[in-house]
């Protein structure tokens, strides 16, 4: 059985950017809590080329799931589905989440609905990018 999250909220407002998050309550709190950052930060390591910014904060990480068993299964997109790396990126992903410690296996995803746009986007990537 597992607890789904809602996107983290700020201010009482849902953040779009942050994927949801599906947690085993059979992992102990302190486990699930390193590695839900373990799992953001590798995801954070993994960049589209032709964007300087990475894959969390453009907000193509839509869902992360972490079973009871560690494993975890990650649904994402892409800024356009035409993307050229689209064949590569899920692999990349793959190799950066297999790294974190207590990580069993890595399953990801590639999805498309709903669409990417730049909403998604944290204001990280935003100043990043300079789109204010």
């Amino acid at each position: 059985m597992t607890n789904t999250l809602p996107a983290q909220k700020q201010d009482g407002e849902e953040q779009p950017n942050r994927p949801d998050l599906t947690l085993d309550p059979g992992i102990p709190p302190e486990e699930l809590e390193r590695l839900t950052e373990d799992i953001v930060a590798a995801l954070k390591t993994v960049f589209d080329p032709e964007i300087p910014v990475d894959i969390y904060e453009l907000g193509l990480i839509y869902k992360v799931a972490v079973g009871e068993n560690r494993a975890v299964d990650i649904e994402m997109t892409l800024t356009a589905p035409g993307c050229p790396v689209a064949g590569e990126m899920p692999k990349w992903v793959e190799d950066a989440v297999s790294a974190v410690n207590g990580v069993s296996g890595v399953n990801v995803s590639m999805v498309f609905e709903p669409a990417w746009d730049q909403s998604r986007m944290s204001d990280e990537a935003k100043v990043a990018l300079d789109m204010w």
